[in-house]
């Protein structure tokens, strides 16, 4: 991109540079300026048009809360999203107690040894269910 910041911001060598190409060339590339020019006009409206009707949805949001009563500070707390169950401890589904120490499970998972241990003893998990 410098060669082309460089001709558009001095003439002279702009002049110097076209000199070396044709016509044809030269009208080629002031075509292809034109398009792009009238393309960046182009984006530049749908930009400003885009922050104009986002600046009028603000204004009328704006217009909504003051009828409403409320602050934006009470529509945050209650537009927040609900806390998930992701993250809660599961209550323990068995219990059992091996030389005076209590160990619990969920049922969940993989079973623990010492549940595994007292399940290959015969013993049933309803025997130890909370």
């Amino acid at each position: 991109m410098g060669l082309l910041e460089e001709l558009a911001g001095n003439k002279a060598k702009a002049r110097a540079a076209a000199k070396e190409l044709s016509v044809a060339q030269l009208e080629n590339l002031i075509a292809g300026f034109n398009s792009a020019l009238e393309k960046l006009k182009e984006e530049e409206e749908a930009r400003l048009a885009s922050e104009a009707e986002k600046t009028r949805q603000a204004e009328e949001i704006a217009k909504i809360i003051e009828k409403s009563g409320l602050t934006l500070e009470e529509i945050a707390a209650l537009s927040a999203p609900r806390t998930t169950t992701k993250g809660r401890s599961v209550q323990p589904k068995y219990r059992i107690e091996v030389d005076g120490t209590t160990y619990e499970w969920t049922g969940r998972g993989r079973t623990p040894k010492v549940f595994q241990e007292y399940f290959d003893a015969g013993n049933s998990r309803d025997s130890c269910e909370i």
